[in-house]
């Protein structure tokens, strides 16, 4: 075992909270295996809620506060730890953001935008400018380079999750950035796929009736916690959790797959399409 790292509760709000937890745990004799027993998360989870690289869910915090008889302290206060915003994200996708970190697999359907993970800076802009439409520039900068640093998920060597996205075929025509910069977004796409970072699949505008025509869906699984569910829509997200409607969500997504294109053929899609882009110039 390494040397005990200590934590600075000064660093953030969860790192403050983390350090807190910590020393009631340890002020209570218990190792982190005996305070997580009983509950679905894993000791793993709660060393990295210790060091403030996670947030406390509510339910475990209510499972905290049982084991360490701390009367609702963790329960209470996880929620001002899900509210310490982290600039560029809405406070809604808080939970969402940490849980791509350390995701095993994500599972994600997009039917009428290109995911975030996913996007260019130029496609970025564009959302977020759409979205927007008054925002300060400077405000929308930040919005943009949070989204960017998201993306940066696949530049990992060691902890990039498995990464399944099926896209609707209009996403890939829709003409909302300049030809040569839809080309570089479906570049971006055909790369992370030929290198094994990702595996899109395109549901065909034809594809007819299929188990995701309402709604968005990302489906996230992990080793040491529960799966969870994250539906969008303009301006708010609702992270899911109950077991049964992530499993829901889950035969719903494995239907929607089976409706699309195998991968290979999806994958020469999108690539014919950026190829397209760059080459089928309209004449002056």
């Amino acid at each position: 075992m390494g040397p005990r790292k200590d934590i600075d509760g000064s660093a953030s709000v969860p790192s403050f909270y983390g350090k807190e937890l910590r020393w009631k745990r340890e002020k209570a004799g218990l190792t982190l295996q005996e305070t997580v027993e009983g509950s679905f998360y894993a000791p793993s989870y709660l060393s990295e809620i210790e060091h403030g690289r996670r947030r406390m869910p509510e339910d475990l915090a209510h499972h905290i506060d049982r084991a360490l008889s701390t009367d609702g302290f963790f329960g209470r206060r996880c929620e001002d730890v899900r509210k310490a915003k982290r600039s560029g994200h809405a406070g809604y996708f808080e939970r969402v953001l940490e849980a791509e970190k350390h995701a095993l697999t994500i599972e994600e359907w997009s039917p009428t935008v290109i995911p975030g993970l996913l996007q260019t800076e130029a496609y970025a802009r564009t959302v977020v400018r759409a979205t927007h439409p008054l925002a300060p520039d400077d405000e929308v900068d930040t919005k943009v380079n949070a989204r960017l640093a998201r993306a940066r998920l696949f530049e990992d060597d060691h902890s990039v999750p498995q990464y399944w996205v099926v896209l609707h075929e209009s996403i890939l025509r829709q003409p909302v950035l300049s030809r040569d910069e839809a080309a570089a977004q479906l570049g971006r796409i055909a790369s992370l796929a030929r290198h094994s970072r990702i595996l899109p699949q395109v549901l065909p505008w034809d594809c007819g009736p299929h188990p995701f025509m309402l709604g968005t869906a990302k489906i996230l699984t992990f080793a040491d916690a529960p799966p969870l569910a994250y539906t969008e829509s303009l301006h708010s997200g609702d992270v899911i959790d109950d077991p049964s409607l992530v499993a829901d969500y889950r035969r719903s997504y494995d239907l929607l797959r089976a409706a699309a294109l195998p991968p290979e053929a999806s994958l020469s899609m999108i690539e014919a399409t950026a190829e397209e882009f760059r080459h089928d110039r309209p004449r002056d």
